[in-house]
């Protein structure tokens, strides 16, 4: 039977929605995705629905996060038009999360989405590290290290920020709830000193009604975009 999930997502002060989810399963594996586009316009929304799909069925087939991540990453890294230093096109930070029967949950990411898992037994952990200033200098959380449609590869991004383009982590095959937030999720929640775990009770569909409505209202002077996305694993056999 295919896990239970739900995404919820409001637009904020923004002009555009352009955080995007997406799930595919194949085989019985099963992906979930989140991308946050960055910047606000009709071209990033496209693109970012686009480019979460593409990650979601890359990472179901193959069977493990930082793979699927990895195809699509090099994908639209190897576009001509991104390799001038004029090129203005579409990115987003993206998380992925892959849930194969029996196996341990794989995790991989590009920027600053984020994926938490919380345990029935109330055990919450984050299994990313944000890929932004604030990690590698102390500096602006807003401004990403590493995102889709960049070109750097991982030794190239390593030596200037001190971290891979992509990184990766698993959970153990324990039932859990998966969390993938975006920044505007997180951050207003985070900021005001509130227990994330509070926002995830009940049904998937009302835990991720809550988190991003939760999101908003704390949010301060501008509130992002908000999106997150909910799946209820079960335990491996």
């Amino acid at each position: 039977m295919p896990q239970a999930h739900a995404s919820a997502q409001l637009i904020g002060d923004r002009s555009h929605q352009c955080d995007a989810t997406a799930t595919y399963t194949h085989d019985g594996t099963r992906a979930y995705v989140l991308c946050d586009g960055i910047g606000s316009s009709d071209e990033v929304q496209a693109w970012t629905r686009a480019a979460a799909r593409r990650i979601a069925r890359a990472a179901a087939r193959s069977g493990e996060a930082e793979a699927g991540l990895r195809a699509v990453y090099d994908r639209y890294a190897a576009e001509p038009a991104r390799k001038s230093p004029f090129a203005d096109l579409p990115n987003a930070c993206a998380a992925v999360a892959v849930a194969v029967p029996g196996k341990s949950l794989t995790v991989a990411w590009c920027g600053d989405v984020r994926a938490y898992t919380l345990t029935p037994g109330g055990t919450f952990r984050c299994l990313t590290a944000d890929h932004n200033l604030r990690r590698v200098f102390k500096g602006n959380r807003n401004v990403v290290t590493s995102y889709l449609g960049a070109v750097e590869s991982d030794d190239q991004c390593k030596g200037r920020y001190g971290h891979p383009a992509i990184e990766s982590a698993t959970a153990p095959a324990d039932a859990c709830r998966l969390l993938l937030a975006s920044d505007g999720a997180y951050e207003p929640l985070e900021d005001s000193a509130r227990d994330l775990t509070r926002y995830l009770t009940g049904s998937a569909k009302r835990a991720a009604d809550t988190f991003v409505t939760a999101a908003i209202e704390h949010a301060t002077s501008y509130a992002d975009n908000a999106t997150v996305l909910v799946a209820d694993l079960p335990a491996g056999p």
